[in-house]
């Protein structure tokens, strides 16, 4: 990381910041000068599921710190301790996966360019006002924010399926900054409402590889749950060409609810989902999540808008994103997308 690099980042995180109030009380990113912000409930809970010590925090940020000055020298990274938690968290707090992950999340820019060049909210904003995702103003009881995403609102012909993408990492990047995100984990809504044969046969296998490989390996967040609503009939082709991709543990997190709403607020309360979902929490607002991307472009600026982070840098094969396999599944699935539909 060049010195300018750390000094932009430094002026733009130790200035004063505004809280979400746009998101009800969506919490602030720590400040860069580490000092925990969770509630003694949110240490007990990291401590249970995320072997997370708070007596041995900070030793273990400086482990992995050492790793990378080690290991991986020339690889441009921030190496602040709210910064490095966001991985170890993630991985259980093992040097090694978290390591891994570190490297995969730096890789996945070398890897997929279209969507990390240039990447800063004012670049996805016409995927705003589109209203293809926002994040829902208040957590579920577990304190998991959730992300909405709703892709029948997008057409082939209106721009590249990558925007999308492109919107979704900015906004899990910003979900990720506070704590309490890094412990508690988010949730996925999707509502096909409205997605038909051009939507579901146009991002292909290897884009869905691509998705799902960074989603599962190369970001810092904890996705506890994907709930599906509205599925048409043609979701079965659609997620024949993601499951191959995904865990075993994450695809037994992916729930379908069909149009059956009741079975969506046996997982998400009535209490924070909006009037369109059956939920008492006032009409969906799709402009607060918009504003406050927007409103961070510059931190994204100095976030993504830099040298290859990776130039002098090896990784191994195993992060390249193949897709010869996933071009041959997709062949023998258009076919029965077509039947379906």
């Amino acid at each position: 990381m060049s010195l300018q690099t750390i000094t932009d980042w430094w002026k733009l995180h130790t200035r004063p910041r505004a809280v979400w109030t746009v998101c009800a009380g969506f919490p602030a990113p720590p400040p860069p000068i580490y000092s925990c912000t969770l509630t003694p409930e949110l240490v007990a809970k990291a401590r249970e599921e995320l072997q997370e010590k708070p007596e041995w925090r900070l030793r273990d940020v400086q482990a992995l710190r050492d790793m990378i000055l080690k290991e991986q020298p020339n690889l441009r990274t921030r190496l602040d301790d709210a910064f490095l938690l966001r991985f170890l968290r993630a991985r259980k707090f093992d040097y090694d996966r978290a390591m891994q992950l570190l490297l995969n999340y730096h890789g996945s820019r070398r890897a997929w360019p279209e969507v990390f060049q240039d990447l800063k909210p004012s670049t996805v904003k016409h995927v705003l006002d589109l209203g293809f995702l926002t994040v829902l103003p208040r957590p579920d009881p577990q304190g998991r924010y959730i992300l909405c995403l709703r892709p029948g609102k997008w057409k082939p012909n209106d721009y590249h399926f990558v925007d999308n993408i492109r919107a979704i990492y900015l906004t899990l990047e910003k979900l990720i900054q506070p704590e309490e995100t890094q412990v508690n984990g988010i949730v996925i809504l999707v509502d096909y409402t409205g997605v038909g044969l051009s939507q579901a046969s146009n991002p292909g296998p290897l884009l869905a590889k691509k998705v799902v490989s960074i989603l599962q390996d190369g970001f810092p967040i904890r996705i506890k749950a994907v709930n599906i609503i509205n599925e048409p009939r043609i979701f079965k082709g659609i997620f024949a060409i993601i499951k191959p991709f995904l865990k075993e543990k994450m695809a037994e997190r992916y729930v379908l609810h069909g149009s059956d709403l009741s079975s969506l607020h046996r997982v998400i309360p009535r209490s924070v989902l909006p009037e369109e979902y059956g939920g008492v929490a006032g009409r969906l607002d799709m402009s607060a999540w918009a504003r406050t991307l927007l409103e961070a472009e510059e931190e994204f600026v100095v976030e993504f808008c830099q040298p290859d982070p990776l130039e002098g840098v090896v990784l191994p094969d195993s992060m390249l994103f193949e897709g010869d396999q996933a071009e041959d599944s997709y062949r023998s699935l258009r076919s029965q997308l077509y039947y379906c539909y």
